[in-house]
């Protein structure tokens, strides 16, 4: 039995890993994307998203 709480553990910390690093990737995907939609005016120079 304790095995499998081993096992599980695991589980949740790559999928917990996993997590954090796509949440980082898009994040930076999405600042680029902002800056670039600024430089075509798309967006105002002074729009600030939270």
């Amino acid at each position: 039995m304790d095995s499998l709480g081993f096992i599980f553990g695991i589980i949740g910390m790559s999928m917990g890993i996993t997590g954090l690093v796509f949440g980082i990737t898009a994040l930076a995907r999405v600042d680029k994307l902002e800056k670039r939609l600024k430089e075509l005016d798309v967006l105002n120079q002074d729009f600030k998203s939270n």
